[in-house]
């Protein structure tokens, strides 16, 4: 089980200097969040004044406004206000510039190559009953609240699954089991896995973000 922990990350400046980028996934991996050398990338971003947003060509973008109230957004001419949790796609080519008329916003960015993958944000309400499984292809961020995330069963064959038992017999004195619940701050992400699939219990808000392969 994979976790990414927001306050590890390492934050750069947009060239613009109107913001910084914090990167919590691409691939391939780039040496820098802004050289755009990636198929796909997963970013939250600090917008603190307005100004013009760096093109991407050949990419398509998912933005949504994570924290603070509003993020008027004009593309191409077209003038569209962006509020809280509430994900807007745009192409990557167009000219866009944002405006803060209610104060600094942070946003959550989903870029990925038209043609190769297709991103997706959704904003789920968690439940302290019911945990919500992260696939492989996800990432889930917590937005708001508190949370816990905790590996589920592992998807296995019957041969494998002997095998683990097996291995299990002759463990009585093996270290804790990997799947005892991990608390999750503001912002962390947990990377989806279809064996062992992370499940996350609490209260507040999830961003689940998924890339998927664009197959012709």
């Amino acid at each position: 089980m994979e976790i990414i922990r927001f306050a590890e990350l390492r934050s750069e400046p947009w060239r613009n200097g109107g913001g910084v980028t914090r990167e919590l996934a691409s691939h391939p991996k780039a040496a820098s969040a802004q050289d755009g050398a990636w198929d796909w990338r997963v970013s939250i971003a600090d917008v603190s004044k307005a100004g013009d947003f760096s093109a991407f060509p050949g990419m398509e973008r998912v933005l949504t406004v994570i924290d603070g109230e509003l993020l008027l957004l004009t593309v191409d001419g077209a003038e569209h206000p962006l509020e809280k949790y509430r994900p807007f796609r745009f192409s990557g080519e167009a000219a866009a510039h944002g405006a803060l008329p209610t104060g600094d916003i942070r946003d959550l960015n989903v870029i990925t190559r038209t043609g190769s993958f297709k991103g997706f944000t959704s904003i789920i309400e968690l439940s302290k009953k019911r945990a919500h499984p992260v696939f492989e292809g996800q990432l889930a961020v917590l937005l708001q609240g508190q949370a816990t995330v905790s590996a589920g069963n592992l998807s296995v064959s019957a041969d494998a699954a002997g095998a683990a038992a097996a291995a299990e017999a002759d463990a009585e004195e093996a270290a804790p089991s990997p799947t005892e619940p991990e608390a999750l701050n503001r912002y962390d992400a947990v990377v989806g896995s279809d064996t062992g699939t992370p499940e996350i219990l609490g209260r507040g808000f999830l961003a689940v973000v998924s890339i998927d392969r664009v197959t012709a």
